[in-house]
């Protein structure tokens, strides 16, 4: 009895999911129904705005022509009717003229007849009849005007619904990742009315190129076939591109997706490593000092370990050799380490000093091999470039406990340039694309992005290409200083 019921409720939920899903069906389908009607009405509307478009546009040439066919029936009309008036008055003059003639033909004094026929020769030279000629000044002929509208009738003939566009195709073989910017290409169908491009783009790092509930970033009506996508941040293995044609009243399907792979190192600051008086916030990093009661150079615990540190070798302690990652930074080392290590290849990254700033640093580090009291390039585990501007403004190169002073200002944009592979490291003036300074060497053990700040801040920018004008450097600067 329990295992009918239980079959026989297993088949009410059954009927009752399907009674459901029927429910929704028919009101999918009509609501389809509806919008169906309303689209009909919609594209019918459309289309009766389109013909009365035409037969406005039809009815504004033919005004047109109208025009400029009266116009020359009015110059014809004017130029014939001043003929018929000159004429007019010329025939008047000719026939007193002949009357004149007449009647001196009666004269029979000489003196009297020699006169008239004088008078007679002299009017005749002057007469407007012999000066006026008897050619029409225009024609009747208005064939100029013929119209043969044949080929728009065959055009109308032809007149039919404007066709969604064709996907277009990407061309894979024009697509050029250089300085964080893709150039892009694509080939339309050629049969197609397009007005303009939906370009859209998307990061991700899995290897397929289609994902449906994926979020694209959109550059709409793109009027040619190629653009440039900027200003992007390689923070992914993949970029993915596609594009759609779009014709005045629709937009038709997106072409096949096409996943660009982009290399670069994408890091950010390990908060965990930051001193006590750096404060941590995405990309940026301020220095902001607690107070004496606070501050760790005023733990004569700390400060004790301080002066030890500064008086030992650069051989590094056992205890920095744990790599323990949850380690602040102390005394005066206002230092904080990338969250990401580097162990091969080139990588390159830059850095902005915020206002305020007094003394600031830019380097690599073993992150194994710096301890909490260290300060970037006083030990031969980091490399770094130092500028400051307390006091006096100066710029150094610092490695292993040595200093070496350069003369330049100060830079407002550095960029570092790390081979790991090649053991090179290069500190750039961005803004004015200059080589401040390099660092040749051989690396053993993997490093990790470091700063330090006093007073102000940094922001850094990362998930950079190495930059195009890299190879000026890398191919005249082959040495760099040891």
């Amino acid at each position: 009895m329990e295992t009918q019921k239980e079959a026989l409720s297993r088949i009410i939920n059954t009927l009752t999911n399907k009674n459901q899903e029927l429910k929704d069906f028919l009101q999918t389908v009509d609501n389809t129904l509806t919008h169906l009607k309303e689209e009909t009405c919609t594209v019918t509307s459309d289309l009766e705005a389109e013909l009365e478009t035409l037969s406005s546009a039809l009815s504004a040439r033919g005004e047109g022509l109208h025009d400029v066919i009266r116009e020359e029936e009015q110059r014809k009309e004017k130029e014939l009717r001043k003929q018929l008036t000159e004429g007019a008055s010329a025939l008047s003059s000719c026939e007193d003229l002949l009357l004149f003639a007449h009647q001196t033909l009666s004269i029979s004094s000489e003196d009297e007849f020699l006169q008239a026929a004088k008078q007679i020769k002299e009017r005749v030279t002057m007469a407007p009849a012999f000066r006026l000629s008897t050619r029409p000044a225009a024609s009747q002929n208005m064939s100029q005007f013929t119209v043969d509208f044949s080929t728009e009738k065959t055009g109308l003939q032809r007149l039919g619904f404007l066709p969604v566009p064709k996907a277009p195709e990407i061309d894979v073989s024009s697509l050029v990742v250089r300085d964080n910017t893709i150039s892009v290409a694509w080939r339309p169908d050629g049969d197609d009315v397009v007005e303009c491009y939906d370009v859209e783009h998307r990061k991700t790092d899995s290897e397929s190129p289609r994902q449906p509930d994926a979020c694209w970033d959109k550059i709409p009506d793109v009027r040619e076939t190629h653009t440039n996508i900027t200003g992007l941040k390689f923070d992914s293995r993949f970029v993915v591109v596609r594009v759609r044609a779009k014709n005045k009243m629709a937009a038709g399907e997106f072409s096949e997706p096409v996943a660009i792979e982009t290399k670069a190192l994408a890091f950010g600051f390990d908060a965990l490593s930051a001193h006590a008086e750096l404060k941590v916030e995405g990309d940026h990093v301020t220095w902001e000092p607690q107070g004496k009661g606070h501050d760790p150079r005023h733990d004569p615990r700390l400060r004790g370990k301080e002066n030890k540190n500064s008086s030992r070798s650069t051989t590094p302690s056992p205890n920095k050799m744990t790599g323990n990652r949850a380690a602040r930074f102390a005394g005066e080392s206002y230092t904080v380490l990338g969250d990401t290590e580097l162990s091969g290849g080139c990588h390159y990254w830059e850095m902005v000093p915020l206002s305020e700033w007094k003394s600031f640093s830019v380097g690599v580090a073993y992150r194994n091999s710096l301890g909490r009291f260290d300060q970037l390039g006083k030990s031969s585990t980091s490399w770094c470039l130092s500028a400051s501007q307390w006091l006096s403004c100066s710029v150094s190169a610092k490695h292993n406990n040595r200093v070496k002073t350069l003369e330049t200002p100060p830079p407002q944009r550095v960029g570092v340039y790390c081979d790991y592979d090649n053991g090179e490291i290069l500190f750039l003036d961005v803004d004015r694309l200059r080589l401040l300074h390099g660092f040749k060497t051989k690396f053993s053990s993997s490093l990790v992005p470091a700063f330090t700040v006093w007073c102000g801040g940094i922001t850094i920018a990362t998930g950079l290409q190495v930059p195009s004008f890299m190879g000026n450097f890398l191919s005249t600067n082959r040495s760099p200083s040891h």
